[in-house]
């Protein structure tokens, strides 16, 4: 195996113990974080561990740019610097790309063209939205009364982001809250903390005042909690697993700060006989396997006509057997890399066990492989039924599971009796069924021919125990801004 060669910024960055970003300044703690590379389970860098009284002066960090340069600062100008960064950010793609294929394991090419190029592309949609924010003026009933709306920054909103895309989550959450005008304690996921702390310095680097972007590494149980609870706080934005959602949602009730939500999937990804199948298995085997199918959106729950289940089935394996599993630093860039966690692994491989368990046939991987580093082989589980725990729980890996079904209202039945809904999708060239079926699948997102098609102008979230909230487009400046309603009362001369 021959490793990429890591950029000198990279190295100066992995090799010193990285601090907090509180204000301007680095903060160490009394406990560090060891970052692991999950390619290869070695030591990859030391991060200071945030606790209660780091969150605790972030906040007052954040709190004093709020009443600072930050909210004195003009609409435009606070636009131009969120370009600015989008302009870093891309100017720098190989670090971002080398910081997410090391700490988290995808593909460097993945990490460098995908997720810090969208990242940059997400800061520059929004910040054309700085200048946009606006009121309306109301024509009340009162002739005597002049009413008007101000829409003005939440204030300080706690950011909390996952691991299975370090750089893009932090942007998606990032980008709307600074175009709304609020200022941020960020606290990345503790695997994968790397490209956020590299993001706050260069934010300063360009130009933003200090305390706009505070971020502030930890455990959950720790500075999460702590972030989730502050009374300081006036937002939460939170993605990850619907448990973690729910403790989050009841720690902001002490000053009910705002909270929106993210969280986990099952998403039903359904194959008719009339859609164009070789098309239909690609996308489906990619809806899941993108990512190593770690994200919440991917198409986990496969649902095949049962006139063309041994088709699909027959190149959904085809393909996971071709594929090339490997660390996101390898020279030969592989399509897959590791599990991001030992823990994570474990977890998915006792899904395919429990599967297998239940009746499942594995037909398709199954099992850890490579000597060192946290791989699973892609893995395809057919005969699957609505009642096994592969069927009905998020695995969170390189895990598929495939139904059968007969008709479409027994499908649609099945395909929204979960408790989560955050996405769903389907294959099919009849136009009536297509509309018919997005008009009744119970998630945010629906998909038809195609998987996984984001934009930063297109609003994205969940329903039911997905989430609330959306991510993107004009809906995310809601998220992150507040309406104020003004009245003026008018002497009779100022009605002439």
């Amino acid at each position: 195996m021959t490793l990429l060669a890591l950029n000198p910024d990279v190295s100066a960055f992995l090799n010193a113990v990285q601090g907090l970003r509180i204000g301007a300044e680095q903060v160490q703690a009394r406990q560090t974080i060891t970052v692991l590379n999950p390619s290869t389970e070695e030591r990859l860098a030391q991060v200071a561990c945030g606790e209660a009284d780091h969150i605790d002066a972030a906040v007052d960090a954040a709190r004093l740019a709020l009443s600072g340069p930050w909210g004195t600062m003009s609409s435009h100008d606070r636009g131009v610097l969120i370009w600015r960064l989008a302009d870093a950010i891309e100017a720098r793609k190989d670090i971002f790309g080398q910081l997410d294929a090391l700490d988290n394991g995808k593909p460097f090419t993945k990490a460098r063209d995908v997720d810090a190029v969208y990242s940059a592309r997400h800061f520059r949609y929004f910040a054309g939205w700085a200048s946009k924010i606006e009121g309306r003026t109301i024509p009340v009933s009162d002739p005597g009364r002049f009413n008007y709306t101000r829409v003005e920054p939440v204030g300080v909103c706690g950011l909390i982001t996952p691991w299975n895309y370090p750089t893009l989550m932090v942007a998606w959450k990032l980008a709307p809250a600074l175009a709304a005008g609020n200022t941020i304690v960020l606290k990345p996921a503790e695997q994968t903390p790397l490209s956020a702390l590299y993001l706050a310095d260069l934010a300063l680097e360009i130009g933003f005042p200090p305390g706009v972007l505070n971020v502030v590494p930890g455990l959950g149980a720790g500075a999460g909690a702590a972030l989730a609870g502050h009374k300081g706080v006036d937002k939460i934005g939170f993605t990850g697993s619907t448990e973690t959602g729910r403790r989050i949602v009841a720690a902001s009730t002490g000053n009910l700060k705002k909270v929106s939500l993210e969280l986990g999937g099952k998403a039903a990804n359904i194959i008719f006989p009339d859609a164009d199948i070789e098309t239909a298995i690609e996308g489906s085997f990619w809806a899941l396997f993108g990512n190593n199918g770690q994200s919440c959106t991917a198409g986990a729950r496969l649902f095949v006509h049962s006139s063309i289940r041994e088709q699909v089935v027959a190149g959904l394996v085809k393909r996971a057997k071709a594929l090339s599993v490997g660390p996101g630093m390898d020279a030969q860039q592989h399509d897959l890399g590791p599990i991001i966690s030992q823990q994570q692994m474990d977890k998915v491989l006792s899904y395919v066990g429990q599967g297998q368990a239940d009746g499942a046939q594995c037909v398709a991987g199954g099992e850890r492989i490579r000597n060192a580093g946290y791989f699973v082989a892609p893995t395809v589980l057919d005969g699957v039924t609505d009642t096994m725990s592969v069927a009905r729980e998020e695995i969170f890996g390189p895990v598929m599971a495939v139904l059968s079904f007969d008709d479409e209202a027994e499908v649609l039945q099945r395909a929204n009796n979960t408790e989560f809904g955050l996405a769903a999708g389907l294959w099919t060239n009849d136009l009536s069924r297509a509309h018919r079926m997005a008009a009744r699948l119970q998630a945010g997102t629906i998909w038809v021919n195609t998987w996984g098609d984001t934009d930063a102008a297109s609003p994205f979230g969940g329903m039911k125990q997905s989430g609330y909230g959306r991510e993107m487009g004009q809906e995310a400046i809601a998220l992150y801004s507040q309406t104020k309603s003004v009245w003026l009362g008018l002497r009779e001369s100022d009605l002439i």
